[in-house]
């Protein structure tokens, strides 16, 4: 497992993200889902976290990233949404006509990466005999 660092904190934080747009619309086909993976592209790029995978569905967005814990993954999803929202619909005219706003407020977040539970559980009970 490789760690990143920052000046105060060694890290390795991996989260699946998966989000949609308003009323689970298929708008993000075609020059759409294009301009989308350019956006989150960019914005990851801006925020130093890493994209380990992305994959646009007609529907909704998965997304396997990785970010500084200081930054924080809400506050990197509250970014992607904003920009690529206010981005897509400037360009796109079809996504201002059938949806009042292109995401949900909501979205699922999931760490992965890492020792399983019962494996970290095992070494905190073990460190009391240390």
């Amino acid at each position: 497992m490789q760690y990143k660092s920052n000046n105060n904190v060694v890290y390795s934080c991996k989260y699946h993200v998966v989000w949609c747009p308003k009323y689970r619309r298929e708008v993000l086909v075609g020059d759409v889902e294009t301009r989308l993976k350019q956006i989150i592209r960019g914005v990851a790029e801006q925020r130093q976290a890493e994209i380990i995978e992305l994959e646009v569905m007609p529907d909704h967005v998965h997304l396997l990233i990785e970010v500084d814990p200081q930054y924080g993954i809400h506050r990197l999803i509250k970014q992607v949404k904003g920009i690529s929202s206010r981005v897509l619909r400037s360009e796109f005219r079809q996504l201002r006509s059938r949806i009042p706003t292109l995401w949900t407020n909501s979205y699922f977040v999931s760490t992965v990466g890492g020792a399983p539970l019962k494996v970290i559980k095992q070494y905190i009970e073990s460190q009391k005999e240390v």
